[in-house]
Protein backbone atom coordinates (compact mmCIF):
# COMPACT_ATOMS: atom_id res chain seq x y z
CA UNK A 1 0.00 0.00 0.00
CA UNK A 2 1.08 3.42 -1.13
CA UNK A 3 2.10 5.48 2.11
CA UNK A 4 -0.86 8.58 2.55
CA UNK A 5 0.38 12.20 2.66
CA UNK A 6 1.18 13.74 5.48
CA UNK A 7 -2.63 15.47 5.98
CA UNK A 8 -4.09 12.26 5.14
CA UNK A 9 -1.82 10.83 7.84
CA UNK A 10 -2.74 13.21 10.50
CA UNK A 11 -6.43 12.97 9.81
CA UNK A 12 -6.48 8.78 10.14
CA UNK A 13 -4.27 9.39 13.29
CA UNK A 14 -6.61 11.94 14.55
CA UNK A 15 -9.48 9.36 14.08
CA UNK A 16 -7.70 6.24 15.56
CA UNK A 17 -5.35 7.39 17.73
CA UNK A 18 -7.39 7.31 20.57
CA UNK A 19 -8.40 3.67 20.38
CA UNK A 20 -4.69 2.67 19.75
CA UNK A 21 -3.28 4.83 23.18
CA UNK A 22 -6.50 2.97 25.12
CA UNK A 23 -4.37 -0.35 23.74
CA UNK A 24 -1.70 0.12 24.83
CA UNK A 25 -2.55 0.91 27.78
CA UNK A 26 -3.57 -1.90 28.24
CA UNK A 27 -0.59 -3.83 26.87
CA UNK A 28 1.40 -1.78 29.59
CA UNK A 29 -1.11 -2.67 32.41
CA UNK A 30 -1.15 -6.36 31.53
CA UNK A 31 2.98 -6.61 31.76
CA UNK A 32 2.69 -5.54 35.49
CA UNK A 33 2.79 -7.62 38.21
CA UNK A 34 3.53 -11.39 35.83
CA UNK A 35 6.41 -12.44 37.90
CA UNK A 36 6.20 -16.24 37.63
CA UNK A 37 7.88 -17.90 40.32
CA UNK A 38 9.24 -21.36 40.43
CA UNK A 39 6.80 -23.95 43.12
CA UNK A 40 8.70 -22.81 46.49
CA UNK A 41 7.39 -23.81 50.41
CA UNK A 42 8.25 -20.47 52.02
CA UNK A 43 8.24 -19.41 55.64
CA UNK A 44 9.24 -16.80 57.29
CA UNK A 45 10.69 -16.80 60.83
CA UNK A 46 10.18 -13.47 62.71
CA UNK A 47 11.98 -12.42 65.88
CA UNK A 48 9.15 -10.19 67.72
CA UNK A 49 10.79 -9.88 70.75
CA UNK A 50 10.41 -6.97 73.03
CA UNK A 51 13.64 -4.91 71.33
CA UNK A 52 12.03 -4.85 68.35
CA UNK A 53 9.29 -1.71 68.59
CA UNK A 54 5.94 -2.08 67.53
CA UNK A 55 6.04 0.66 64.90
CA UNK A 56 9.44 -1.60 63.82
CA UNK A 57 7.67 -4.68 63.66
CA UNK A 58 4.92 -2.63 61.32
CA UNK A 59 8.21 -2.19 59.43
CA UNK A 60 8.58 -5.73 59.05
CA UNK A 61 5.34 -6.59 58.32
CA UNK A 62 5.52 -4.15 55.24
CA UNK A 63 8.72 -6.37 54.03
CA UNK A 64 7.42 -9.64 54.04
CA UNK A 65 3.82 -8.00 51.71
CA UNK A 66 5.83 -6.46 49.62
CA UNK A 67 8.19 -9.67 48.96
CA UNK A 68 4.76 -11.54 49.17
CA UNK A 69 3.06 -9.27 46.82
CA UNK A 70 5.88 -10.30 43.67
CA UNK A 71 5.42 -13.85 44.20
CA UNK A 72 3.64 -16.33 42.39
CA UNK A 73 1.08 -17.51 45.24
CA UNK A 74 -1.07 -20.56 44.37
CA UNK A 75 -1.68 -23.66 45.83
CA UNK A 76 0.50 -24.95 42.89
CA UNK A 77 3.22 -22.21 42.49
CA UNK A 78 4.39 -20.38 45.90
CA UNK A 79 2.74 -21.44 49.20
CA UNK A 80 3.62 -19.26 52.44
CA UNK A 81 4.07 -19.43 55.81
CA UNK A 82 4.86 -17.21 58.99
CA UNK A 83 6.24 -18.46 61.93
CA UNK A 84 6.61 -15.45 65.15
CA UNK A 85 8.52 -16.20 67.85
CA UNK A 86 10.28 -14.41 70.96
CA UNK A 87 10.33 -16.68 74.10
CA UNK A 88 7.72 -18.86 72.24
CA UNK A 89 6.66 -19.69 68.99
CA UNK A 90 3.58 -18.98 67.49
CA UNK A 91 2.42 -20.25 63.88
CA UNK A 92 0.43 -17.23 62.63
CA UNK A 93 0.44 -18.80 59.23
CA UNK A 94 0.89 -22.37 57.82
CA UNK A 95 1.59 -22.91 54.13
CA UNK A 96 -1.95 -24.44 53.96
CA UNK A 97 -3.92 -21.74 55.35
CA UNK A 98 -4.17 -19.09 52.37
CA UNK A 99 -4.14 -19.60 48.64
CA UNK A 100 -4.28 -15.97 47.48
CA UNK A 101 -1.92 -12.93 47.35
CA UNK A 102 -4.26 -10.95 49.33
CA UNK A 103 -5.32 -12.80 51.99
CA UNK A 104 -1.89 -13.62 52.79
CA UNK A 105 -1.19 -9.83 52.99
CA UNK A 106 -4.39 -9.53 55.06
CA UNK A 107 -3.37 -12.49 57.40
CA UNK A 108 0.17 -10.55 57.47
CA UNK A 109 -1.16 -7.52 58.45
CA UNK A 110 -2.68 -8.84 61.46
CA UNK A 111 -0.08 -10.76 63.01
CA UNK A 112 0.54 -9.08 66.82
CA UNK A 113 4.50 -8.83 68.26
CA UNK A 114 4.96 -11.48 71.46
CA UNK A 115 7.74 -9.30 73.33
CA UNK A 116 9.38 -11.60 75.42
CA UNK A 117 12.76 -13.48 74.84
CA UNK A 118 14.84 -14.01 71.56
CA UNK A 119 14.57 -18.05 71.19
CA UNK A 120 15.81 -18.41 67.67
CA UNK A 121 16.93 -22.13 67.81
CA UNK A 122 13.28 -22.61 69.34
CA UNK A 123 11.72 -21.34 66.55
CA UNK A 124 13.88 -23.00 63.54
CA UNK A 125 13.36 -26.21 65.33
CA UNK A 126 9.45 -25.20 65.04
CA UNK A 127 9.77 -24.76 61.40
CA UNK A 128 11.53 -27.63 60.82
CA UNK A 129 8.94 -30.10 62.88
CA UNK A 130 5.48 -28.21 62.00
CA UNK A 131 6.21 -25.14 59.67
CA UNK A 132 7.69 -27.71 57.07
CA UNK A 133 5.70 -30.34 57.97
CA UNK A 134 2.88 -32.01 55.42
CA UNK A 135 0.06 -31.14 57.98
CA UNK A 136 0.63 -27.93 57.51
CA UNK A 137 0.52 -27.34 53.92
CA UNK A 138 4.08 -28.16 52.44
CA UNK A 139 4.59 -30.68 49.74
CA UNK A 140 6.63 -33.70 49.94
CA UNK A 141 10.22 -33.44 49.11
CA UNK A 142 10.99 -32.70 45.35
CA UNK A 143 13.89 -31.33 43.08
CA UNK A 144 10.97 -29.43 41.50
CA UNK A 145 9.97 -27.91 44.89
CA UNK A 146 12.11 -25.62 47.35
CA UNK A 147 12.31 -25.24 50.73
CA UNK A 148 13.05 -21.72 51.86
CA UNK A 149 13.07 -20.10 55.10
CA UNK A 150 13.68 -16.14 55.54
CA UNK A 151 14.87 -15.70 59.09
CA UNK A 152 14.54 -11.53 61.00
CA UNK A 153 15.74 -10.97 64.09
CA UNK A 154 17.53 -7.96 65.66
CA UNK A 155 19.23 -9.32 68.40
CA UNK A 156 20.71 -12.04 69.98
CA UNK A 157 19.87 -15.72 70.25
CA UNK A 158 19.39 -16.90 73.70
CA UNK A 159 19.57 -20.67 72.95
CA UNK A 160 21.45 -22.43 70.82
CA UNK A 161 21.03 -21.75 66.72
CA UNK A 162 24.19 -23.81 64.85
CA UNK A 163 22.91 -27.55 65.30
CA UNK A 164 19.23 -26.88 64.49
CA UNK A 165 20.19 -24.63 61.94
CA UNK A 166 22.31 -27.61 60.28
CA UNK A 167 19.22 -30.47 60.31
CA UNK A 168 17.45 -27.35 58.74
CA UNK A 169 19.58 -27.47 56.06
CA UNK A 170 20.68 -31.54 55.69
CA UNK A 171 16.74 -31.63 55.50
CA UNK A 172 16.69 -29.53 52.33
CA UNK A 173 15.75 -25.87 53.98
CA UNK A 174 17.45 -23.41 51.89
CA UNK A 175 18.22 -20.24 54.83
CA UNK A 176 18.20 -16.87 54.35
CA UNK A 177 19.10 -14.95 57.48
CA UNK A 178 18.27 -11.06 57.70
CA UNK A 179 19.49 -9.32 60.57
CA UNK A 180 19.00 -5.55 62.22
CA UNK A 181 20.58 -3.18 64.13
CA UNK A 182 22.32 -4.65 66.95
CA UNK A 183 22.13 -8.21 65.56
CA UNK A 184 24.86 -10.88 66.13
CA UNK A 185 26.55 -11.20 63.03
CA UNK A 186 28.42 -14.87 64.03
CA UNK A 187 24.86 -16.48 64.87
CA UNK A 188 23.37 -15.25 61.36
CA UNK A 189 26.35 -17.01 59.51
CA UNK A 190 25.59 -20.03 61.58
CA UNK A 191 22.29 -20.32 60.28
CA UNK A 192 22.64 -19.19 56.90
CA UNK A 193 22.77 -21.38 53.53
CA UNK A 194 26.16 -21.32 51.72
CA UNK A 195 27.35 -19.57 49.80
CA UNK A 196 27.02 -16.73 53.19
CA UNK A 197 27.31 -13.80 51.06
CA UNK A 198 24.17 -14.38 48.87
CA UNK A 199 22.47 -15.81 52.64
CA UNK A 200 23.10 -13.46 55.14
CA UNK A 201 21.87 -10.21 55.26
CA UNK A 202 22.13 -6.83 57.38
CA UNK A 203 20.46 -3.33 57.74
CA UNK A 204 21.20 -1.24 59.97
CA UNK A 205 17.61 0.02 61.15
CA UNK A 206 14.16 -1.76 60.41
CA UNK A 207 13.23 1.22 58.59
CA UNK A 208 15.56 -0.06 55.62
CA UNK A 209 14.57 -3.48 55.90
CA UNK A 210 12.68 -2.08 52.60
CA UNK A 211 15.31 -2.30 50.81
CA UNK A 212 15.88 -6.06 50.62
CA UNK A 213 12.47 -6.37 48.53
CA UNK A 214 13.61 -6.53 45.09
CA UNK A 215 16.36 -8.84 46.31
CA UNK A 216 14.44 -11.49 47.51
CA UNK A 217 11.43 -11.45 45.07
CA UNK A 218 14.64 -12.03 42.44
CA UNK A 219 15.58 -14.66 44.02
CA UNK A 220 12.20 -16.96 43.73
CA UNK A 221 11.51 -15.72 40.48
CA UNK A 222 12.44 -17.84 37.17
CA UNK A 223 12.08 -17.74 33.54
CA UNK A 224 9.34 -20.28 33.06
CA UNK A 225 8.22 -18.56 29.38
CA UNK A 226 11.41 -19.28 28.34
CA UNK A 227 12.22 -22.21 25.64
CA UNK A 228 16.03 -22.83 26.14
CA UNK A 229 18.22 -25.44 24.33
CA UNK A 230 20.95 -26.55 26.92
CA UNK A 231 23.97 -28.61 26.16
CA UNK A 232 26.87 -29.07 28.79
CA UNK A 233 30.30 -29.95 27.14
CA UNK A 234 32.11 -31.64 30.20
CA UNK A 235 36.12 -32.30 30.29
CA UNK A 236 36.29 -36.03 31.22
CA UNK A 237 40.44 -36.06 30.50
CA UNK A 238 42.60 -38.66 32.89
CA UNK A 239 43.32 -35.05 35.16
CA UNK A 240 40.01 -35.43 36.04
CA UNK A 241 40.26 -38.33 38.27
CA UNK A 242 36.89 -40.77 39.15
CA UNK A 243 35.95 -39.22 42.52
CA UNK A 244 36.13 -35.17 40.74
CA UNK A 245 33.80 -37.06 38.02
CA UNK A 246 31.13 -37.89 40.35
CA UNK A 247 31.37 -34.56 41.33
CA UNK A 248 31.11 -33.20 38.24
CA UNK A 249 27.41 -35.47 37.73
CA UNK A 250 25.80 -34.01 40.88
CA UNK A 251 26.88 -30.29 39.54
CA UNK A 252 25.30 -31.03 36.55
CA UNK A 253 22.23 -32.20 38.11
CA UNK A 254 22.34 -29.29 40.82
CA UNK A 255 21.87 -27.09 37.28
CA UNK A 256 19.26 -29.26 36.04
CA UNK A 257 17.19 -28.53 38.97
CA UNK A 258 16.73 -25.34 38.26
CA UNK A 259 15.79 -25.45 34.72
CA UNK A 260 12.25 -25.47 33.97
CA UNK A 261 12.50 -29.08 31.73
CA UNK A 262 9.81 -30.02 29.51
CA UNK A 263 8.45 -30.61 25.94
CA UNK A 264 7.70 -26.95 25.38
CA UNK A 265 9.99 -25.36 27.54
CA UNK A 266 13.90 -26.11 28.99
CA UNK A 267 15.89 -29.01 26.63
CA UNK A 268 19.14 -30.22 27.84
CA UNK A 269 22.00 -32.30 25.57
CA UNK A 270 25.01 -33.94 27.07
CA UNK A 271 28.41 -34.29 25.76
CA UNK A 272 31.35 -35.63 26.87
CA UNK A 273 35.12 -35.21 25.64
CA UNK A 274 38.52 -36.02 26.16
CA UNK A 275 40.87 -37.51 22.88
CA UNK A 276 37.90 -37.60 21.39
CA UNK A 277 34.02 -36.05 21.50
CA UNK A 278 31.20 -38.45 23.07
CA UNK A 279 27.51 -37.66 22.59
CA UNK A 280 25.71 -38.82 26.02
CA UNK A 281 22.35 -37.73 24.83
CA UNK A 282 21.06 -35.11 22.34
CA UNK A 283 18.48 -32.25 23.12
CA UNK A 284 15.03 -33.67 23.25
CA UNK A 285 15.72 -37.01 24.78
CA UNK A 286 14.93 -36.75 28.00
CA UNK A 287 12.08 -34.35 28.63
CA UNK A 288 11.97 -34.71 32.19
CA UNK A 289 13.89 -34.10 35.46
CA UNK A 290 13.78 -37.63 37.21
CA UNK A 291 14.81 -39.25 33.32
CA UNK A 292 17.25 -36.09 32.77
CA UNK A 293 19.29 -36.89 36.19
CA UNK A 294 19.27 -40.51 35.57
CA UNK A 295 20.89 -40.23 32.08
CA UNK A 296 23.42 -37.62 33.61
CA UNK A 297 24.36 -40.42 36.49
CA UNK A 298 25.31 -42.96 34.27
CA UNK A 299 27.76 -41.00 32.01
CA UNK A 300 30.91 -43.30 32.34
CA UNK A 301 34.16 -41.18 32.49
CA UNK A 302 36.28 -41.30 29.69
CA UNK A 303 39.67 -39.93 30.75
CA UNK A 304 42.43 -39.77 28.32
CA UNK A 305 43.75 -36.01 26.59
CA UNK A 306 41.80 -32.60 26.56
CA UNK A 307 40.72 -31.60 22.89
CA UNK A 308 38.61 -28.89 24.01
CA UNK A 309 38.80 -27.04 20.77
CA UNK A 310 37.50 -30.10 18.94
CA UNK A 311 34.56 -30.52 21.52
CA UNK A 312 33.34 -27.19 20.51
CA UNK A 313 33.57 -27.50 16.59
CA UNK A 314 31.15 -30.50 17.48
CA UNK A 315 28.79 -28.06 19.65
CA UNK A 316 28.87 -25.56 16.68
CA UNK A 317 28.04 -28.29 14.07
CA UNK A 318 26.18 -30.82 15.14
CA UNK A 319 24.95 -30.59 19.27
CA UNK A 320 22.68 -27.58 18.73
CA UNK A 321 21.42 -28.95 14.72
CA UNK A 322 18.30 -30.02 14.08
CA UNK A 323 19.17 -33.61 13.57
CA UNK A 324 20.62 -33.51 17.03
CA UNK A 325 16.92 -32.56 18.07
CA UNK A 326 17.49 -29.04 18.78
CA UNK A 327 14.53 -26.04 18.00
CA UNK A 328 14.63 -23.87 15.50
CA UNK A 329 14.31 -20.49 17.01
CA UNK A 330 14.78 -21.50 20.66
CA UNK A 331 17.91 -19.55 22.39
CA UNK A 332 20.76 -21.88 22.76
CA UNK A 333 23.07 -22.07 25.66
CA UNK A 334 26.64 -23.85 25.74
CA UNK A 335 27.79 -24.65 29.16
CA UNK A 336 31.44 -25.71 28.70
CA UNK A 337 33.31 -27.28 31.78
CA UNK A 338 37.30 -28.03 32.34
CA UNK A 339 40.42 -28.82 34.60
CA UNK A 340 42.67 -28.01 31.98
CA UNK A 341 44.44 -26.23 29.48
CA UNK A 342 43.26 -27.34 26.26
CA UNK A 343 45.62 -29.62 24.04
CA UNK A 344 44.20 -28.47 20.74
CA UNK A 345 43.54 -24.42 19.47
CA UNK A 346 40.04 -23.39 20.85
CA UNK A 347 40.18 -20.01 18.86
CA UNK A 348 38.37 -20.19 15.98
CA UNK A 349 35.37 -22.68 17.14
CA UNK A 350 34.95 -20.58 20.81
CA UNK A 351 34.40 -17.53 17.73
CA UNK A 352 31.92 -19.67 15.79
CA UNK A 353 29.81 -20.19 18.75
CA UNK A 354 29.69 -16.67 19.66
CA UNK A 355 28.84 -15.70 16.42
CA UNK A 356 26.05 -18.28 15.73
CA UNK A 357 24.66 -16.60 18.93
CA UNK A 358 24.81 -19.32 21.55
CA UNK A 359 25.27 -17.91 24.77
CA UNK A 360 28.73 -19.34 26.00
CA UNK A 361 29.64 -20.30 29.50
CA UNK A 362 32.96 -21.27 30.75
CA UNK A 363 33.73 -23.08 33.93
CA UNK A 364 37.02 -23.99 34.87
CA UNK A 365 38.08 -26.07 38.32
CA UNK A 366 42.29 -26.66 39.19
CA UNK A 367 44.11 -26.47 36.39
CA UNK A 368 41.96 -24.34 33.82
CA UNK A 369 43.22 -21.73 32.36
CA UNK A 370 41.46 -18.71 32.95
CA UNK A 371 42.76 -16.86 29.81
CA UNK A 372 41.06 -19.81 27.63
CA UNK A 373 37.63 -20.15 30.17
CA UNK A 374 37.50 -16.39 28.62
CA UNK A 375 37.95 -16.67 24.91
CA UNK A 376 34.98 -19.26 25.36
CA UNK A 377 32.83 -17.15 27.15
CA UNK A 378 29.90 -15.06 25.96
CA UNK A 379 30.08 -10.94 26.73
CA UNK A 380 30.14 -9.73 29.29
CA UNK A 381 32.80 -12.26 30.73
CA UNK A 382 32.88 -11.29 34.03
CA UNK A 383 29.26 -13.01 34.01
CA UNK A 384 29.58 -15.86 31.64
CA UNK A 385 33.22 -17.59 33.18
CA UNK A 386 33.77 -19.15 36.53
CA UNK A 387 36.66 -20.38 37.97
CA UNK A 388 37.56 -22.41 41.27
CA UNK A 389 40.44 -24.09 42.67
CA UNK A 390 38.50 -26.94 44.45
CA UNK A 391 35.83 -29.51 42.53
CA UNK A 392 34.14 -29.35 45.99
CA UNK A 393 33.43 -25.57 45.70
CA UNK A 394 31.41 -26.23 42.13
CA UNK A 395 27.84 -25.84 44.05
CA UNK A 396 28.86 -22.10 44.09
CA UNK A 397 29.08 -21.95 40.68
CA UNK A 398 25.55 -23.82 39.56
CA UNK A 399 23.92 -21.56 41.47
CA UNK A 400 24.97 -18.06 40.47
CA UNK A 401 25.43 -20.03 36.76
CA UNK A 402 21.82 -21.02 37.32
CA UNK A 403 20.82 -17.55 38.02
CA UNK A 404 22.39 -16.76 34.98
CA UNK A 405 20.66 -18.46 32.31
CA UNK A 406 17.48 -17.63 33.38
CA UNK A 407 18.14 -14.39 34.01
CA UNK A 408 18.31 -11.83 30.66
CA UNK A 409 17.98 -8.28 31.88
CA UNK A 410 15.38 -8.75 34.92
CA UNK A 411 13.97 -12.72 35.69
CA UNK A 412 10.53 -11.04 37.08
CA UNK A 413 10.31 -9.70 33.51
CA UNK A 414 10.56 -12.53 31.13
CA UNK A 415 6.43 -13.60 30.79
CA UNK A 416 5.59 -9.85 30.89
CA UNK A 417 7.79 -8.07 28.03
CA UNK A 418 6.34 -11.67 26.00
CA UNK A 419 2.42 -10.84 26.70
CA UNK A 420 3.57 -7.19 26.70
CA UNK A 421 5.02 -6.98 23.22
CA UNK A 422 2.10 -9.63 21.82
CA UNK A 423 -0.17 -7.05 23.13
CA UNK A 424 1.70 -4.21 21.14
CA UNK A 425 1.90 -6.12 18.18
CA UNK A 426 -1.59 -6.94 18.10
CA UNK A 427 -2.54 -3.25 18.93
CA UNK A 428 -0.61 -1.89 16.09
CA UNK A 429 -2.14 -4.62 13.79
CA UNK A 430 -5.17 -3.14 14.66
CA UNK A 431 -4.12 0.36 14.02
CA UNK A 432 -2.84 -0.72 10.30
CA UNK A 433 -6.01 -2.38 9.45
CA UNK A 434 -7.80 1.12 10.30
CA UNK A 435 -5.38 3.11 8.65
CA UNK A 436 -5.87 0.95 5.34
CA UNK A 437 -9.70 0.70 5.88
CA UNK A 438 -9.72 4.92 6.06
CA UNK A 439 -7.28 5.21 3.66
CA UNK A 440 -10.25 3.27 0.93
CA UNK A 441 -12.99 5.39 2.14
CA UNK A 442 -11.16 8.61 1.82
CA UNK A 443 -10.34 7.25 -1.61
CA UNK A 444 -13.94 6.51 -2.81
CA UNK A 445 -14.65 10.08 -1.37
CA UNK A 446 -11.88 12.00 -3.63
CA UNK A 447 -13.59 10.16 -6.80
CA UNK A 448 -16.74 11.05 -5.86
CA UNK A 449 -15.61 14.33 -5.66
CA UNK A 450 -13.96 14.48 -8.31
Amino acid sequence: MTPPPPLLLALMLALTGAQATVDLRTAAAMAAGLCKTRPTDLVFIVDSSRSVRPSEFEQVKVFLAKVIEGLDVGPNATRVGVVNYASRVKNEVSLKTHRTKAALIKAVTKVEPLSTGTMTGLAIQFALNVAFSENEGARAKSPDISKVAIIVTDGRPQDNVKDVAQRARDAGIEIFAIGVGRVDMSTLKQMASEPLDEHVDYVESYSVIEKLTKKFQEAFCACSNSATDVVFLIDGSKSVRPENFELVKKWINQIVDKLDVSDSKAHVGLVQYSSLVRQEFPLGRHNNKKDLKEAVKKMAYMERGTMTGQALRYLTDKSFSVGHGARPGVSKVGIVFTDGRSQDYIGDAAKKAKEMGFKMYAVGVGNAVEDELKEIASEPKGEHYFYTADFKAMTQIAKKLQINICQEEDPCECDSLVKFQKKVEEALQALTKKIENMSKRIALLENKIV
